[in-house]
């Protein structure tokens, strides 16, 4: 993964080319990064399924009775 972000970086800084000062290379990763960050954050939510996350509550109204088989 880290591979593949850092492409992404060197990517969009070619498509920029000179940069005025450093803050607007910071910005530019700083935004690249938050980007993969929100990807990331989805992904994973993709995978969590309610089943999965009720046993993590305490409240015994949010626990989901068991599916069976039709």
């Amino acid at each position: 993964m880290s591979e593949r972000l850092n492409g992404e970086i060197k990517r969009r800084t070619d498509v920029v080319g000179i940069f005025p000062n450093e803050a607007a290379i910071t910005r530019l990763i700083g935004a690249i990064l938050m980007e993969q960050n929100d990807e990331w954050a989805v992904q994973r939510a993709r995978y969590m399924t309610l089943e999965s996350v009720a046993p993590l509550g305490d409240d015994p109204l949010s626990c989901l009775p068991s599916v069976t088989a039709a």
